[in-house]
């Protein structure tokens, strides 16, 4: 994605590419480390393990790790919340509060999740994440103006290449 929708070199793409998948990686090693060292600090304070332990630590874990707010923690965040909502939805059934639905609820899910992001692409685009902004012009927008075969079938980026 990097490549194909995002700006500068390709030396510095590559670079950009090298850096987020280090911080991605030593952001989830310190949240790893944080996490079990507080589980093992709150069994041994209260004796035995808690249900609520593993919220108390991710809680703590989470704002000293995943807290500051940049590209690679509003991605795994954005990530995680997706999975958790889905889920939320499936505990709902689960624990009987919610009736499992008849039909597959994903179609509906799918559509709403497109209108509303194609919505705001096209009405408030500011509000959508640099990266999400990016692909989606490229897709919808520099899509619409191309001068050969190559634009249409490769690549289809003004002032590139």
């Amino acid at each position: 994605m990097t490549f194909l929708f995002g700006r500068g070199t390709t030396l510095e793409k590559f670079r950009g590419i090298l850096k987020a998948t280090y911080m991605h990686s030593k952001n989830l090693a310190k949240f790893v480390f944080l996490y079990k060292s507080m589980m093992v600090m709150l069994q041994r304070m209260e004796g035995k393990e808690q249900h609520f332990h593993s919220f108390i630590a991710g809680v703590i874990g989470g704002y000293l790790v995943f807290g500051e707010n940049n590209k690679i923690n509003s991605q795994i965040n954005m990530y995680l919340l997706s999975r958790i909502l889905f889920g939320a939805a499936r505990l709902l059934v689960k624990k009987g509060i919610i009736q499992e639905p008849k039909t597959d609820p994903f179609p509906i899910f799918a559509s709403i999740v497109w209108g509303i992001v194609m919505w705001q692409f096209y009405n408030h685009k500011e509000v959508l994440q640099p990266s999400l902004q990016n692909s989606m012009t490229y897709l919808y927008r520099d899509s619409n103006v191309w001068n050969d075969l190559w634009d249409f079938l490769v690549f289809n980026k003004p002032g590139t290449i």
